[in-house]
C-alpha cells in the first residue's frame, strides 16, 4: 500500500527534526532546569500537571528565565492579562503593546499558570490524561490553542527528551496516587517552602554576548542554537529575527554564523566606503560582516539579486 503524505505535514516535520537535531544542552537551561524542577514537582502534586510540561513551558516560553520579558515580569509562561486584576506588563507579542501578567517572583507565575489551566474548561480533558503522558499534554495543549505556533507541541516533545525532564514526572500525582504524593508533599512542606521564598530571582546566566557592529546589535552562534532559541532568548518571534538577518525559513543556522537581533542599515559604517572581495565571500556574507542589508548591497552597485560575486571585485558600500 502506497502512502501519501500531505505537505503541510511534511514541512512541520521538517523542520521540528532540524530544531531536535539541532539542539543540543544549553547552560542556561540546564541552571534553569537544576533551579526550578523542584517547584514544578509540587506543582504536579498539587494540580496534577506533568513537572515535565511545566518546566518545559518555562523554558520556551521565558528563554530560560532570560529574555528581557521574563526578567521584568517574572511572567515564565507567556500569560496574558484576561481576568486579571494584578500588575500588568505590556509587551509586543502577536500584535503590539500586548498586555500580560507581572508578577512579585517566579514563585507564584508557576502557581498562576496551574490555575490558568485548572480553571479553563478547554483544558479539562488534559487532567484525565496518565501524569507522565507528556506526549499528549503537549499535543492537547496546542490543540486547545494554548499557542498559535503549529510546531509548539513538538517544540515541548524536542525540549523534554533533550533535557530528560520526564525524570521530573511523578507516578503517583493523580488518581488513586494523589493522596500519598500530597502526604509526601505535607512532611517535607517546610523544606519546599524555604527553597519557594528564593525562587522569585534566578540567577543571571548569560547565554550569548551582545556586541555591535555599525552601531547593529548582533550575536554569534555557538553549537545548538537555532533561530527559534535566539528568538526565544531576546523574546521576539522566529520570523522577526530571520527578517533581520534576510533569511527565509529553510535556512538552517550554524555554530559560528552573526545573528543580528534588530534591523541592519541600508550602507556600511562611514569610514567603510567599498569592499575587495575574497576567496569564499559572498553578498551576502558581505553584508553581514558590515552590518548592512543585502538587498541595499545589491542596489549600491546595480547588481541584479541573481548575480554573485567574482573575486577582486570591488563592492560600492555606501
Amino acid at each position: 500500500m502506497k502512502l501519501s503524505i500531505k505537505p503541510q505535514i511534511l514541512v512541520i516535520f521538517l523542520s521540528v527534526s532540524l530544531f531536535a537535531v539541532s539542539q543540543s544542552k544549553s547552560r542556561a537551561y540546564l541552571d534553569y532546569i537544576d533551579q526550578y524542577h523542584q517547584l514544578a514537582e509540587r506543582q504536579q502534586r498539587e494540580h496534577g500537571i506533568p513537572a515535565s510540561i511545566i518546566l518545559a513551558q518555562g523554558l520556551l516560553e521565558s528563554g530560560a528565565g532570560q529574555s528581557t520579558f521574563a526578567k521584568e515580569s517574572n511572567n515564565h509562561f507567556g500569560i496574558k492579562c484576561s481576568d486579571w486584576t494584578g500588575d500588568k506588563y505590556y509587551h509586543d507579542d502577536e500584535t503590539k503593546n500586548e498586555c500580560f501578567r507581572k508578577y512579585n517572583q517566579v514563585l507564584e507565575s508557576y502557581e498562576d499558570h496551574s490555575l490558568f489551566l485548572k480553571k479553563r474548561s478547554r483544558y479539562a480533558f488534559l487532567f484525565s490524561l496518565n501524569p507522565t503522558d507528556y506526549e499528549g499534554w503537549a499535543q492537547g495543549l496546542k490543540k486547545a490553542g494554548y499557542a498559535t505556533d503549529p510546531a509548539y507541541a513538538y517544540k515541548l516533545i524536542s525540549i523534554i527528551e533533550n533535557y530528560e525532564l520526564h525524570q521530573y514526572d511523578l507516578v503517583g500525582s493523580s488518581s488513586a496516587g494523589f493522596a500519598e504524593s500530597r502526604r509526601a508533599d505535607d512532611k517535607s512542606d517546610n523544606t519546599v517552602q524555604t527553597r519557594g521564598a528564593s525562587m522569585g530571582v534566578i540567577n543571571a546566566v548569560t547565554i550569548h554576548t551582545v556586541v555591535k557592529v555599525n552601531k547593529v546589535k548582533f550575536v554569534t552562534s555557538v553549537g545548538g542554537d537555532t533561530y527559534a532559541t535566539i528568538a526565544n532568548e531576546f523574546n521576539m518571534t522566529e520570523n522577526r529575527l530571520r527578517g533581520f538577518n534576510e533569511v527565509n525559513s529553510t535556512v538552517v543556522l550554524k555554530p559560528g554564523m552573526r545573528v543580528f537581533i534588530e534591523m541592519k542599515r541600508n550602507k556600511a559604517p562611514k569610514e567603510n566606503n567599498n569592499h575587495t572581495v575574497t576567496a569564499g565571500e559572498s553578498m551576502y556574507s558581505i553584508s553581514q560582516d558590515y552590518g548592512m542589508k543585502v538587498v541595499s548591497l545589491y542596489k549600491l552597485n546595480n547588481m541584479s539579486f541573481t548575480d554573485g560575486v567574482r573575486l577582486g571585485q570591488v563592492l560600492v558600500l555606501r
